[in-house]
């Protein structure tokens, strides 16, 4: 079969369904509040590279230098006009255009969101974070061609790279697709059931208004929210300037990014109120896996929906205090902001010229390189501060490279971040 519900899959199926489905499975099964879908399974994805008989040239294509830019661009390219140019079978089509079909409500057809679902990401010690694509509020004329879109994207540059760092052989891994019902979201945003870097007792809430993309990506600087388990109560609150948020448009349907009008934009997401059931469903998420872990959630109509949950893979036994590695530098942009990611001498009696959130624990020292534009990431040397307005998975190779990260936008729920915080 080449397509299952997800209420009948769960943690047992990775191999079949990959990370991000399984996770949405089980925490059906847990009775946790998850807009409905299905996969399309990786064994689908397997038998059309494998019956087309692409496979062999597809993981020739993709066994580059992971070091040379020219090569992996090349090598993207490649693995990209493979998969979208040979045809799907019509009885797998057929199968699910069927299956999305049936999600659509008197008459009307859905409007879902396509996610890639690897078999190898969700893991304990690694997230896979941003490597794969995800595609918002698609209807059917788009859904076939945004499938394959997500199994080309086991070959962007960033997932080449990335999968070479953490030893996971390209052709050893198979990739799922998650075809779930859009949460129109008023207001969304992400949640670690204990602090990523430290493991401290501590729940961290970021929101912002709209689809938690934006939140996720990187492209806005979301609300803050410490919740202190141990004494039960929001410990810290911080007010972001948040400049955009991702929402569908009324007339096309599609996904777009627009400025956030004056009164919402310093205004506070989330109640206490809010904060107190979002932390219910993380700590029953973490009940259920027995592991802390990050949790992306929507609001629409004052109901909470869980979007995805894994396991944070970032936590460091020996995380040390002092200054941050990496984080955003938003000086000014917080009613409540707090001092991490320093950016100035160490010394006390040193001027401080931008603080910010910090989202991975140390003290660097480097030089800066400010990157633009992803032609300028050559520039960044072994030991570099990078600094931009926000990170994108393609920059992965130069994150690598860098000392420590400074983004303009951002939080530390984003991919960036965590990826950030895995290397």
């Amino acid at each position: 079969m080449a397509v299952l519900w997800l209420e009948d899959v769960d943690a047992d199926d990775v191999g079949t369904v990959g990370g991000k489905a399984a996770s949405l499975g089980e925490l059906i099964g847990a009775g946790l509040p998850v807009p409905p879908g299905f996969t399309v399974t990786a064994d689908t994805y397997r038998t059309f590279i494998e019956e087309a008989g692409i496979d062999e040239e597809l993981f020739a294509a993709v066994d580059v230098d992971p070091e040379d830019s020219v090569a992996l661009r090349e090598a993207e390219d490649a693995a990209a006009e493979l998969i979208l140019e040979t045809p799907l079978p019509e009885d797998v089509r057929e199968e699910i255009v069927d299956r999305y079909r049936a999600m659509g409500d008197d008459g009307e057809a859905a409007f879902v969101a396509v996610r890639s679902s690897a078999t190898a990401e969700d893991l304990p010690d690694s997230s896979f974070a941003g490597q794969q694509e995800t595609f918002l509020n698609v209807r059917e004329q788009a859904l076939i061609r945004r499938v394959k879109e997500c199994w080309a994207s086991l070959f962007t540059q960033r997932a080449i790279y990335y999968r070479q760092q953490r030893g996971f052989p390209h052709a050893e891994v198979d990739i799922a697709v998650v075809v779930q019902r859009m949460v129109d979201a008023d207001k969304s945003g992400v949640m670690f059931t204990s602090h990523p870097s430290t493991g401290d007792p501590q729940i961290t809430i970021e929101a912002a208004w709209g689809l938690g993309e934006a939140v996720v990506s990187g492209t806005v600087s979301p609300d803050n929210y410490v919740y202190d388990r141990e004494r039960a109560t929001v410990d810290e609150v911080t007010i972001a300037d948040k400049k955009v948020e991702m929402v569908k448009d009324a007339e096309t349907g599609e996904t777009v990014t627009m400025d956030v009008d004056d009164e919402r934009r310093n205004s506070r997401v989330l109640s206490d109120a809010a904060i107190e059931e979002l932390v219910a469903l993380g700590e029953r998420v973490e009940d259920h896996y027995g592991t802390p872990q990050d949790v992306e959630w929507a609001i629409y109509d004052d109901e909470i929906y869980m979007l995805q949950s894994r396991p944070i893979t970032t936590i460091q036994e020996d995380a040390g205090s002092g200054g941050e590695a990496g984080g955003s530098g938003r000086q000014g942009d917080a009613d409540d902001e707090r001092a991490g990611g320093v950016a100035g001498d160490e010394n006390d009696d040193a001027d401080v010229l931008v603080d910010g959130l910090g989202a991975s624990p140390g003290v660097v020292s480097g030089t800066v390189r400010i990157v633009h534009k992803l032609d300028h990431l050559d520039q960044v040397q072994e030991g570099d501060v990078l600094v931009t307005e926000m990170t994108m998975p393609d920059m992965v190779p130069a994150m690598k490279r860098a000392a420590g990260i400074v983004t303009d936008e951002g939080g530390m729920t984003s991919h960036a971040a965590i990826i950030s915080r895995e290397l």
